[in-house]
């Protein structure tokens, strides 16, 4: 009896999971990314802090914010360690936009970093237990890159100037990824959405949700946790390297969508559009559309 109450409490773990390891610093090796939220606490300090009862992220107005970083998708509230936190700054998970320039902006900027989302496994075996996981999405990556460029042009040129919902959803390949007996609690949280609502006189197929899309994004999932030191080490460099800020290259998808428009809805989707000035103006300014990216105040102190 005593020996048995002197086992471990099972948790759920990455080091079980028979997934790609971490090799090289090549970032082009990385699709998707899973690795404990303390770890990434820890080795990337000036992307992501814990201050007092917050979780600070580097936004667009802050120096770090320039050094690169990541888009956290959220609803605003994580669970680490039992505790709830606050996000000072992230993108909603879900949002409406209502013309082109908000969703030129929105696009460009969910594309300009590494996503990042909060998910809470716990095994089965204890359910008492869980553990708090970050998950990456390296949207330089031309295969993840892809799928999301592609379902946002196709769902555009299927309901030229009418409204539409378009969702993007990681839950297969994140739930894929752990080994039997453990259980991603919040999957919902591997997700995003944006809703276009045009100004259409009869807008049935929205009406009637007909205009709702969802693509599910598959990639492979890399294991980025470690408890070695030199490896630790690593990472640090791999993701720093991965969130470096985007040096903006012209191509098709950019002559295409990459544009200031000053008409109609209908217009602008049927790409009756007018160049941008320029191909270099930053892509994190400040958006204007408030309802994406949400900050708060934050305590100076540092825990």
């Amino acid at each position: 009896m005593a020996g048995a109450a002197c086992e471990p409490v099972a948790r759920p773990s990455l080091t079980s999971i028979s997934s790609g390891e971490l090799r090289s610093l090549w970032t082009c090796d990385c699709e998707l990314a899973l690795l404990p939220l303390a770890q990434l606490l820890r080795l990337q300090p000036g992307a992501i802090q814990l201050r007092g009862d917050q979780l600070v992220v580097a936004g667009p107005g802050e120096p770090a914010a320039a050094r690169g970083g990541f888009n956290v998708f959220c609803d605003g509230l994580v669970r680490l360690d039992g505790q709830l936190y606050r996000l000072s700054s992230y993108i909603k998970r879900y949002v409406e936009l209502t013309n082109y320039c908000d969703y030129k902006d929105y696009r460009e900027t969910v594309l300009s970093k590494p996503m990042l989302f909060f998910i809470n496994v716990q095994t089965k075996k204890d359910t008492s237990k869980e553990r708090t996981y970050a998950f990456l999405v390296n949207t330089r990556h031309p295969k993840i890159r892809r799928q999301i460029e592609q379902g946002m042009d196709m769902v555009i040129s299927s309901v030229i100037g009418e409204s539409y919902r378009l969702q993007f959803d990681f839950q297969e390949a994140v739930k894929n990824f752990f080994p039997p007996g453990n259980e991603v609690l919040n999957g919902e949280n591997l997700s995003f959405a944006y809703e276009f609502k045009a100004d259409a006189l009869f807008d049935f197929f929205y009406w009637f949700g007909l205009s709702n899309s969802i693509v599910k994004v598959n990639g492979k999932v890399l294991n980025l946790s470690s408890t070695s030191p030199e490896k630790k080490e690593t990472i640090k460099l791999f993701l720093e390297k991965m969130s470096e800020p985007l040096i903006r290259r012209s191509s098709f998808s950019d002559r295409k969508f990459s544009v200031t428009s000053r008409g109609s809805i209908d217009d602008v989707f049927n790409c009756n559009l007018s160049p941008r000035s320029s191909l270099t103006e930053p892509l994190l300014a400040e958006l204007p559309f408030p309802s994406v990216l949400e900050s708060e105040e934050t305590p100076n102190q540092f825990i």
